[in-house]
């Protein structure tokens, strides 16, 4: 496998944002398929038609459960997963309860977590779990989380959704995304069957490295025709 190929194999070409049309889908598709990137983060409504878009090449079809505030019960996500692989999805990305976790009500977590776990796994669907870690101004809560996810061996743990605005004193909304620290603690504190997803904030070949030589195997990326074309010309 070459340099550059290595480097496709980490993106999940990300396509959630909320004004994507049909056509934007369809045409983010066949990027994903041109550059044989590891997967599409979908929107869960369209996951048959990234099925179809996608047959005959290597690129797996993701979605989002929850997404982006993971303020449905868990049952409800469980539905959704359901429904998800159903239609074709082979790799979930769950955004846990964040109000929960800021409550410390970890038995509720744990629950959640492994429940999710459970349902991913008797399908063999990966399991992404997003704790949206602007909203965790303590390390504290990212250690833990760390901790359950471990506990449950999900399959990756992620910063964020991409779309976990906080609200500045100035009334401005701002998100950090992926950052470095972050990334450490995470890798530090999951087991190592658990790997780290960064979404948010990798944008060009240098951000992909950078996040790659602290332990991310994966990155949700929008930027992935600009950061692939750069890997050709720099390997």
């Amino acid at each position: 496998m070459s340099k550059v190929e290595e480097l496709a194999n980490m993106i999940d070409h990300s396509l959630l944002h909320p004004t994507m049309t049909d056509e934007d889908l369809k045409r983010e598709c066949d990027v994903a398929k041109k550059y044989n990137v590891a997967s599409v983060c979908i929107k869960p409504y369209a996951i048959k038609m990234a099925q179809t878009l996608l047959n005959g090449s290597d690129v797996l079809v993701g979605t989002v459960v929850s997404f982006p505030q993971g303020n449905t019960s868990i049952a409800m996500k469980v539905k959704e997963t359901q429904k998800a692989i159903d239609d074709g999805a082979e790799e979930i990305d769950v955004v846990i309860n964040i109000g929960k976790v800021l409550s410390e009500d970890w038995a509720y977590i744990d629950k959640e977590i492994k429940t999710m776990r459970e349902t991913t796994k008797k399908q063999d669907a990966i399991l992404k779990v997003i704790f949206e870690n602007d909203f965790l101004d303590d390390d504290k809560y990212k250690i833990k989380l760390c901790e359950i996810c471990s506990k449950h061996k999900v399959d990756f743990v992620k910063t964020s959704t991409g779309y976990g605005m906080v609200k500045g004193d100035d009334g401005k909304y701002s998100y950090a995304g992926a950052t470095d620290h972050d990334l450490k603690l995470m890798r530090k504190y999951s087991e190592p069957g658990v790997e780290v997803k960064a979404a948010g904030g990798v944008r060009s070949l240098d951000d992909l490295l950078r996040v790659r030589g602290l332990g991310v195997t994966r990155v949700g990326a929008t930027a992935t025709i600009a950061i692939l074309e750069e890997a050709k010309k720099r390997f």
